[in-house]
């Protein structure tokens, strides 16, 4: 059942239903922002509707007659209850990718979405040209496992096309019992062969914030989705990062990060802003009008961020990015984002059934709408592999040389060479197998490392 709290419009602030194939969350396109959001005070369920003023009579009209058509000439019996039903899911589905009507357990699975724990496979999706997209996949789940990557189109489902399927009718079908296999036939992003893949479904249960050192100084904050209590992890996380060593810059990974709760954004930008404005969102309706501002003082006092992109970081993933980036509290660093910039409003139609419909679009704090445009970062960095070269043992130097000056500490200059033959010739540089693993990150670090030196901040000047 679908409840309503007085004074209260659900806001779901990305992709739809997070197509979690195995149920996971409101997906991009479908619904991955989902929250509740003070708005204006709405009738309650089963309240006669406000009708306008005008009814465009002879389209009714014909609607009625393509119904009674329906309903006697199709091959096979149409309950007329399901005809309707149907026909409201065709008007929504042609408004945009993320307006859907919800019954009382689609519902049911959207509110899941904001405590990260479900059944599935793990993985973000939503629907283009009628084909499933996978918008990003969730950590440590099977879909990550399986190297499952954003922008992968789904195109079959157990031997089923997809062609032809609602978002809901892909998700049901990648559902399951934990334990349970399910295979995908998948086109990899930028190839032309389809790719089979079978899948064990698991409990998905998505640990929304992740930390740790880097290297002494410089600290890794991984949020993996925005759920109802991201915000006080985040806040959690800085104090432990604080109360371990002494914190020189942090680096906050938003890559693949589909969004989720909309107020969870606002918390966790919160955290770095000193104070002004984070988010506003713009409709129709007056309750869609909604400014969030900075209420408490900058977590870390200026100490260096660097924020880490892609394209599978959407919706409330992009507040904090645009948010930090518009305050200049944040240097963001990998590629364009998704593009996810639309508000979704649950408006009930009765005690069970209800719509969920974009009513708003959201804007960073300088007025910038990401819809259909992403966050652009202010350095380019595109996802690598970075193979290191050995140095070439026949290289001389100074201290071959015969009768060469002995410098004050040749013997520990010895004992160190020795010790980076033994890790590959490496010299120095302990985090080469860093880069090898994610060069978006070590050239993170590396920037953050320079900024230190400098003496630099990424706070707001003025």
């Amino acid at each position: 059942m679908i409840q309503r709290r007085k004074g209260l419009n659900i806001l779901l602030l990305s992709f739809g239903l997070f197509a979690a194939e195995s149920g996971e969350q409101p997906a991009p396109g479908n619904t991955d922002m989902t929250e509740a959001t003070p708005a204006a005070e709405a009738a309650p369920p089963g309240a006669e509707a406000e009708l306008p003023a005008r009814l465009p009579l002879n389209e009714l009209r014909v609607f009625a007659e393509a119904f009674n058509r329906i309903s006697s000439a199709y091959v096979e019996e149409l309950d007329d209850r399901t005809l309707l039903e149907n026909a409201i899911r065709g008007m929504l589905g042609q408004l945009d990718p993320h307006s859907a009507y919800l019954d009382a357990d689609s519902f049911e699975e959207l509110q899941e979405s904001t405590t990260g724990n479900y059944g599935g496979l793990g993985i973000e999706i939503g629907m283009e040209d009628g084909f499933v997209k996978v918008i990003a996949p969730m950590d440590d789940t099977p879909a990550a496992k399986a190297g499952i990557e954003s922008g992968d189109l789904i195109v079959q489902l157990d031997g089923t096309p997809v062609k032809g399927m609602s978002l809901s009718e892909a998700i049901e079908n990648m559902r399951g019992d934990p334990g349970s296999e399910v295979k995908i036939t998948l086109v990899k992003n930028g190839e032309s062969t389809p790719t089979d893949l079978t899948l064990t479904r698991e409990i998905i249960k998505v640990a929304s914030v992740r930390h740790r050192y880097l290297e002494d100084g410089y600290g890794y904050l991984r949020i993996a989705q925005f759920q109802a209590g991201t915000g006080d992890e985040v806040e959690k996380a800085i104090i432990q990062l604080k109360d371990e060593g002494d914190l020189d810059g942090l680096i906050i990974d938003l890559r693949n990060n589909p969004g989720g709760v909309l107020q969870a954004a606002v918390e966790v930008s919160d955290v770095f802003i000193e104070d002004g404005l984070i988010v506003y969102t713009s409709g129709r309706l007056s309750d869609s009008e909604l400014r969030y501002s900075a209420s408490t003082p900058d977590a870390i006092k200026g100490v260096p961020v660097i924020v880490l992109v892609n394209e599978g970081t959407a919706s409330a993933s992009e507040i904090v990015a645009g948010a930090l980036q518009d305050h200049g509290r944040a240097i963001i660093m990998g590629t364009t984002t998704f593009g996810k910039g639309s508000v979704q409003t649950i408006l009930p139609l009765n005690d069970e059934k209800a719509i969920k419909l974009t009513t708003a679009r959201y804007y960073t704090p300088s007025g910038r709408s990401i819809q259909a445009e992403g966050i652009v970062p202010d350095i380019w960095v595109e996802r690598s592999k970075v193979t290191p070269v050995a140095s070439n043992p026949w290289r001389i130097k100074e201290k071959n040389l015969n009768k060469h000056l002995e410098g004050p500490s040749e013997q520990e200059d010895a004992a160190e060479s020795e010790t980076a033959d033994k890790i590959g010739n490496r010299g120095p540089n302990q985090n080469m197998d860093l880069a090898v693993r994610d060069f978006q990150l070590n050239e993170a670090l590396t920037l953050l490392k320079g900024l230190h030196i400098l003496g630099g901040t990424t706070a707001p000047k003025g």
